[in-house]
């Protein structure tokens, strides 16, 4: 079946417009029956919110993506997609009894594993080259699926960890989920730019609750599914340029491009665990390392701090898309010089102020 351009362009805006209406809907009794059930995020020492907050936002946003996708996917499209909204459902059932009942890391971690491996077997979301990086191109079996898998976690849980403010790690997936979702609508894939889409009309509808003061956190549920739909994107978007040919839309760095978009939360993710080994800790010490939190730290609002933030991982999209012609390990490279760079100039404004006298 094939759709004209406009009409693959009125599915997109009515799978937006009713992911939105219906997490919008849905949020205010979701916070009405959380403050009821006293399901609420409670200030703490690291925490950045100083008043009780529900935290069950998630469940709107899976709710509203979910319906969309299954509501305008056409049926000759579905394809592999069963197989997504499956992953999807696992991830959604971890994060909700992490949010409800608190769980033990390990079983979040097979709960991940489980979705991944889904995605990896059974929806064919694999990396199967690394298109030169280090000299290597087609990956074998083994080594592909560890990698994917490895690669969808990390990504899952980096978005978890830089959900610590008001609207970052929503507006950061809205950010990631525009611009893929608009390359797959260019080059006709439906069905991953419906999932792009529908995801970024719930976080439009989940923020609107969520910015400064906020009335709800998405949780682990929404920070979870936030990242694995972001590795979804990403791994799609690096694979599908091998079939790609010389479409208009081809990028000539892809797997830089791809890392480029998620570049905060990979980055921060890469950077916290680093200064923690570096100072004898367990990667997963908590404290208040995060980019956010120095930022907060140096007296910006949680608005002013996810701006800035989002901003600069604006900028990184731009540079990788005006260096590609670089080749992906220079882009690379220069993707990671810069950013540890700016890591560093902010760690050393941030000392700088700390030793001033108040």
């Amino acid at each position: 079946m094939h759709f004209c351009q406009l009409c693959r362009m009125v599915i997109i805006i009515l799978s937006f417009i009713t992911s939105f209406a219906l997490t919008y809907v849905a949020i205010p009794s979701i916070i009405h029956l959380a403050d009821k059930k006293n399901l609420v995020d409670e200030p703490g020492e690291r925490r950045s919110h100083d008043v009780r907050t529900p935290s069950l936002g998630g469940i709107a946003i899976f709710a509203g993506m979910l319906f969309s996708i299954i509501m305008w996917t056409p049926f000759n499209f579905f394809g592999d997609l069963q197989y997504i909204l499956c992953a999807f459902i696992i991830i959604f059932l971890i994060g909700a009894r992490d949010d409800i009942d608190p769980i033990s890391p390990r079983k979040k971690l097979a709960g991940q594993m489980l979705a991944a491996a889904i995605l990896v077997f059974k929806a064919n979301v694999k990396i199967t080259s690394l298109y030169g990086i280090f000299g290597i191109y087609e990956l074998n079996l083994p080594a592909s699926v560890i990698l994917s898998i490895f690669t969808i976690i990390v990504i899952i849980n980096a978005f978890n960890l830089i959900d610590g403010i008001n609207g970052l790690s929503g507006g950061i997936a809205l950010l990631i989920s525009l611009v893929l979702g608009t390359w797959f609508f260019q080059i006709q894939r439906l069905e991953i730019a419906i999932v792009a889409f529908a995801l970024s009309g719930s976080i439009v509808a989940f923020l609107k609750f969520n910015i400064t003061p906020a009335k709800i956190f998405m949780g682990d549920t929404g920070a979870l599914l936030l990242g694995l739909v972001c590795s979804i994107l990403a791994i799609l978007f690096i694979e599908i340029h091998k079939d790609l040919g010389n479409s208009p839309y081809k990028f000539n760095a892809a797997p830089s491009f791809a890392i480029a978009t998620l570049i905060l939360p990979l980055f921060d993710t890469l950077r916290v665990f680093t200064l923690r080994l570096l100072n004898k800790k367990s990667p997963f010490f908590p404290d208040r390392l995060h980019i956010h939190h120095v930022l907060i730290d140096l007296g910006l609002s949680h608005m002013q701090a996810t701006g800035i933030l989002i901003g600069v991982n604006i900028l990184f999209i731009l540079l990788a898309i005006s260096l590609q012609t670089i080749g992906n390990l220079y882009l690379l490279l220069i993707l990671f010089i810069v950013a540890v760079a700016l890591s560093y100039f902010l760690s050393r404004f941030s000392a700088r102020k700390k030793s001033q006298p108040s």
